[in-house]
């Protein structure tokens, strides 16, 4: 058998799962660290229940995310995970989910690796997404998900710092309501409004634009030109101000002008 008639032969097997996302869908790509409660905690001992180093290496991560060859419009991250919305009209692999859950994770998994000295893996999955408004509630639903653990993570890890065993501290949030859980953390002089931001909210990556200036030896003149870069946003704003952030990140803005 000729080496075409093999290829075409077994190209069956290899691509008869793939799934390709229809045109004008948005997706959305989650990742989650695999195992990461025993790495920050046992391994590597991050401090709980938050550390700015985890907290920079995952930022890091997403911020590689952005610039590893596909259209990614906005990158979020909370706890061990990172939401990486794509423009609507990406075309990288024909829309292939395989090919982009296979390479976000392994793009991760090496970045974060790279950052932690030591090896870490992600999974991934797509949701695909038919409007804008629910790119929004996605990215809004995980923002919830940030404040509710970490409310749940600073009442866990004071009760620990007590003396509760980690069932104990289990028990004794059983059943306790949002307000019941800040009047436990005020009781120890600990105010969860006051808490960082970036803790209770996650952090936003988005592109801006920038002007550089240089000289053009040609002109003898110093030119300035348009760039973009990516802006890490530690204070995301909450509710319809976030809403209106997002919007403004994936609709097309009108031009100076017109």
């Amino acid at each position: 058998m000729r080496f075409k008639q093999l290829d075409n032969k077994m190209r069956v097997f290899e691509t008869a799962s793939d799934l390709c996302v229809l045109p004008e869908m948005y997706m959305v790509a989650r990742l989650d660290g695999r195992s990461f409660t025993r790495l920050t905690k046992d391994v590597c001992q991050f401090k709980a229940p938050f550390d700015v180093r985890f907290r920079d290496f995952m930022t890091a991560t997403a911020k590689s995310l952005m610039n590893c060859g596909f259209r990614v419009l906005y990158a979020y991250t909370e706890s061990d995970e990172i939401s990486l919305l794509l423009d609507r009209d990406e075309r990288h692999f024909g829309r292939k989910l395989r090919k982009y859950v296979s390479t976000l994770a392994g793009e991760a998994s090496a970045q974060f690796s790279l950052q932690l000295g030591q090896a870490a893996s992600f999974d991934c999955r797509i949701s695909q997404l038919p409007n804008i408004e629910l790119v929004v509630d996605y990215f809004r639903w995980r923002c919830e998900d940030a404040a509710r653990n970490a409310l749940n993570a600073w009442c866990y890890w004071t009760l620990r710092q007590e003396g509760c065993s980690a069932r104990q501290a289990t028990r004794r949030l059983l059943g306790l309501s949002v307000r019941d859980k800040n009047e436990l953390l005020l009781q120890r002089g600990i105010n969860y409004n006051s808490l960082p931001s970036w803790q209770k909210r996650g952090v936003g990556l988005y592109w801006e634009t920038f002007e550089k200036t240089s000289f053009n030896p040609i002109l003898n003149q110093t030119v300035a030109a348009r760039r973009r870069r990516i802006y890490i946003d530690y204070y995301l704003p909450r509710k319809e101000e976030y809403a209106e952030l997002l919007r403004s990140l994936v609709l097309p803005q009108p031009t100076q002008g017109a």
